[in-house]
């Protein structure tokens, strides 16, 4: 990569390219290092929080007693339920939109995902649910409750993540934001 003099970027596409297969991509001046980090960390949230997730559902097909048919009503229909719904409201209401868009905001001026503390104690909450679910398969799975409430729970939860990662999106386009951002030590 290398810099013109109009301080905009060239990037190789290929490891040998010809002259002619050269891109000019521009950097996105409100995309400070803090910013990328945090919406990287919302995503990657999500990401972690789904591939727990599914460990979990194959887990509970592995073990759970009942038929199939149980098994996907508890795992996937209800909690998938759950999830458009905790996704889907906050995006669409505005009374809920608002200060769900505000805590993100804290979130990245308290900076969440921008040091390993809050990287480590993100990882420790997700990984201490995703214990708690096999924890409850565990105990279902010997006689136990049939633990249909920690999925939906769980579900609920993925979906809320999910809106908090769409609202970095769309707080990213807000002027008053978008000029702090930019203004950022």
């Amino acid at each position: 990569m290398r810099v013109t003099p109009d301080h905009s970027r060239i990037v190789r596409m290929a490891p040998y390219p010809r002259r002619n297969d050269r891109r000019k991509i521009t950097a996105m001046p409100f995309q400070k290092a803090s910013w990328r980090n945090f919406r990287r960390m919302q995503d990657m949230t999500v990401a972690a929080a789904v591939l727990i997730y599914a460990g979990a559902v194959l887990h509970a097909f592995d073990r759970l007693p009942g038929p199939t048919a149980l098994i996907v009503q508890r795992t996937l229909v209800w909690p998938g339920i759950f999830l458009l719904l905790s996704m889907g409201v906050p995006l669409v209401l505005g009374a809920v939109r608002r200060p769900l868009a505000r805590y993100v905001w804290m979130s990245f001026k308290a900076g969440f995902g921008q040091t390993a503390g809050s990287v480590v104690t993100g990882v420790a909450l997700l990984m201490g649910a995703a214990l708690f679910m096999y924890w409850q398969i565990a105990g279902a799975a010997n006689g136990g409750r049939y633990p249909a409430g920690v999925f939906s729970g769980y579900g609920a939860g993925i979906g809320i993540l999910a809106a908090q990662a769409l609202l970095v999106r769309v707080l990213e386009r807000h002027p008053e934001v978008k000029r702090e951002i930019e203004a950022e030590p």
